[in-house]
């Protein structure tokens, strides 16, 4: 059972040619240091949903029992979809930043198109060259995401100047400790049961 694995972890799922070390997801990841975990793909430059969705579920399944907030950028977000898309067994909690279009890719139709099964969050960018905010409020409603706006921060990554991004911080912080008080209410429940029987 889950609340019998590892602590609740986070999984950095960057975009494509990956998160070098001064971007935000590599400084969230060292915060975070031994309870993170980074999908690693084997063609950063290549946009293969199907190949990227499946290294998140080889991540993933080389870590039984753990609950993971999943923290996605750019192409990682609709790698990260696609898996919750089909099914999603680990990850309880994800935020998605500055997604990549769907139709940039023609994959909108492999995403989900209805709300998530997990709490999420969406943090956008009002001046993003890979999706316009319109469409990021829109994709947004579909996945049933909080929607909160960075105004002008570009593709919120190096490039527009994001090294540290407390907002993400601040949010997987809430995420994971929901999902610890999750886990000791099951372990409270399990120890509970034993006891009954």
């Amino acid at each position: 059972m889950a609340f019998k694995g590892d602590p609740v972890r986070l999984l950095v799922i960057p975009g494509l040619n990956d998160s070098g070390p001064a971007h935000w997801q590599s400084w969230l990841q060292g915060h975070f240091s031994r309870h993170a975990v980074r999908v690693e793909q084997d063609d950063w430059a290549s946009a293969d949903l199907a190949r990227w969705s499946q290294r998140v579920e080889t991540t993933i399944a080389r870590h039984p029992g753990v609950r993971w907030v999943a923290v996605a950028h750019s192409f990682g977000c609709l790698a990260l979809l696609r898996y919750l898309a089909q099914g999603g067994e680990g990850v309880h909690s994800a935020l998605l930043v500055a997604p990549a279009d769907p139709a940039k890719f023609g994959v909108a139709g492999k995403l989900p198109q209805s709300h998530l099964a997990i709490p999420s969050v969406l943090l956008a960018s009002e001046t993003d060259p890979w999706m316009k905010f319109e469409s990021a409020c829109g994709w947004a409603r579909v996945w049933g995401s909080q929607l909160l706006s960075l105004g002008d921060a570009g593709h919120i990554n190096t490039e527009a100047g994001f090294g540290p991004l407390p907002q993400a911080k601040a949010l997987v912080k809430q995420m994971v400790q929901r999902l610890e008080r999750e886990r000791r209410i099951d372990r409270a429940h399990a120890l509970e049961l034993s006891f009954a029987i």
